[in-house]
């Protein structure tokens, strides 16, 4: 039976490759020169620290980070920026998580639309991964042209295609 699977995964590698670009070009850049610019990616956490002068200065580097992230093959749906930045004394700082995996309530979301779509495949949740079966491949390739029309906030990958 033809089955596919679907996931939300990060490679850590492209993702410190872009942090690097982001800090490189924020630190060259004539409105940043002389101010204070901290851009420190968490490999652990998944999780982006920001800091700088101010919210404004704060919301352009966010702005270079989800370009070149998109330019290294990232999508922007990654980051989490429903977090608002915070002034802590003379800095304002702003956390950034990056989202690596499909979390529980995302997953059910995603299987009710599936089902809620008539095709005739079967969709099992297996921890961060949605496995999606069924009788033939077409229903499958419908599921995941179904699937980019989706307004979830996350970045879906499609692995594992089975026939």
């Amino acid at each position: 039976m033809p089955s596919f699977d679907m996931v939300s995964k990060v490679d850590l590698q492209t993702l410190d490759n872009a942090v690097n670009v982001v800090s490189k070009e924020i630190t060259n850049r004539f409105d940043f020169k002389g101010t204070h610019v901290v851009i420190d990616l968490n490999k652990k956490e998944f999780k982006l620290s920001l800091e700088s002068d101010s919210e404004m200065k704060i919301n352009q580097i966010v702005d270079v980070l989800i370009s070149r992230s998109i330019k290294q093959g990232l999508a922007a749906e990654i980051y989490d920026l429903s977090k608002e930045a915070f002034v802590s004394g003379k800095v304002t700082k702003k956390e950034v998580p990056v989202r690596n995996g499909i979390k529980q309530e995302d997953a059910k979301k995603i299987v009710k639309l599936i089902k809620d779509s008539g095709n005739k495949v079967q969709a099992a949740i297996m921890d961060d991964i949605i496995r999606i079966s069924g009788k033939k491949i077409d229903d499958l390739q419908e599921i995941i042209a179904l699937s980019k029309t989706w307004d979830l906030g996350l970045a879906l990958q499609f692995v594992n295609m089975k026939s």
